[in-house]
């Protein structure tokens, strides 16, 4: 049995982080669902390096220019026929697994991360524009993004939440999702047909984390916390949804939202490059990788269930790491204020780039 199948047995859908047209068209994409991959995630960075570094776009994109289209037009186009033409394609796993896998994910504005109603407006024109079950808006779990989270769940739209850092983003994450899941069934709507993940970034926390106990000259945690993280983010995942609150939405046929462990590329070489796929396995949780990730993980990677192994010892790492003056939720904050930022300017350049490339067509 393939590995990603067998991560399927243990209750872990692998996505993979990347998109680009022709990793859709060359038949890239359905060759890694044939050997088990449950879903695709995209974000602004990855569609400005897939857009700008390749010439797969330009034949639209002279199209879209003759055609009198704006930057934003034409960025919008591309994009969402990119994640219409993944979403059709994994229509059949979404299909097979009962709503469970099978999702493209695709994310508001960046700019938007501030503005609640902005969010709410862009994440419903953008889903309904797709119209297709399978389709996942992310917002990012921003102090403006949590009202948005709960009134998009209620109007029965798949969200993935993105740029989650701490327990304190969880938690307000998982209640919006709960809140918006009660809301959509008293308004008379299936609870059964809304899907949810909470994306919990991994790698950035032991970049950040890292950094801090260098400069402490404390070395006995450095790779170690952002697991520690995911691990009690996990154990908080099972509470929540485990609670007579939850039950009587599982009733009605709810999902959970199921964790998704996000940047899970190794950035320090000196770790194992499989380091945040072996140690984060566990029953209702998605891994979405980069492709060199993926690549390392089919080659030498290990499964077998992880997530839950280790929970004390987890524990006592993050508490040793608050006895040594750094504060986790203050690093959390800095990290979802780097990642809004670096999506912003991510989207940003990539406005500009579709602006030189049109005005230079324009004037041809």
């Amino acid at each position: 049995m393939k590995k990603m199948q067998k991560l399927s047995d243990l209750g872990q859908a692998v996505w993979f982080d990347n998109i680009n047209r022709s990793f859709i068209a060359n038949g890239e994409l359905k060759s890694l669902i044939d050997e088990g991959l449950r879903g695709v995630t995209s974000n602004p960075t990855i569609f400005e390096k897939s857009i700008t570094g390749s010439t797969d776009y330009d034949r639209d994109l002279i199209k879209l220019v003759r055609e009198g289209k704006s930057a934003v037009e034409i960025y919008e186009t591309l994009v969402l026929e990119d994640i219409s033409s993944a979403a059709d394609i994994l229509l059949p796993v979404y299909e097979e697994t009962g709503g469970l896998d099978g999702y493209v994910s695709v994310e508001v504005n960046p700019e938007l991360a501030g503005d609640t109603e902005g969010t709410i407006a862009e994440a419903d024109r953008l889903f309904k524009k797709l119209g297709r079950p399978n389709v996942m808006i992310k917002v990012p779990a921003t102090e403006a993004g949590i009202p948005a989270i709960r009134t998009l769940v209620g109007r029965g739209i798949n969200i993935n939440v993105t740029l989650i850092f701490s327990l304190g983003h969880y938690n307000a994450v998982a209640e919006a999702y709960i809140s918006g899941l009660d809301d959509l069934e008293s308004s008379g709507g299936n609870v059964s047909k809304t899907a949810s993940v909470a994306s919990f970034f991994i790698s950035r926390v032991d970049t950040a984390v890292d950094r801090a106990l260098e400069g402490l000259g404390e070395e006995s945690l450095m790779g170690k916390i952002a697991i520690a993280n995911a691990k009690a983010a996990y154990a908080r995942f099972k509470d929540i949804f485990s609670g007579e609150r939850w039950q009587h939405l599982v009733a009605s046929g709810a999902r959970v939202q199921r964790a998704l462990w996000a940047s899970t590329g190794t950035k320090n070489p000196n770790y194992s490059d499989t380091l945040y796929v072996d140690n984060l396995i566990g029953a209702d949780t998605v891994n979405t990788v980069p492709p060199a990730t993926l690549d390392a993980f089919l080659d030498h990677g290990t499964v077998e269930q992880t997530i839950d192994k280790g929970a004390e010892e987890a524990r006592k790492q993050l508490g040793t790491l608050s006895d040594l003056g750094i504060n986790l939720g203050e690093v959390a904050r800095k990290l979802q204020d780097d990642g809004v930022d670096s999506f912003a300017k991510s989207f940003e350049a990539l406005m500009e780039s579709i602006h030189e490339k049109r005005e230079r067509l324009l004037g041809d």
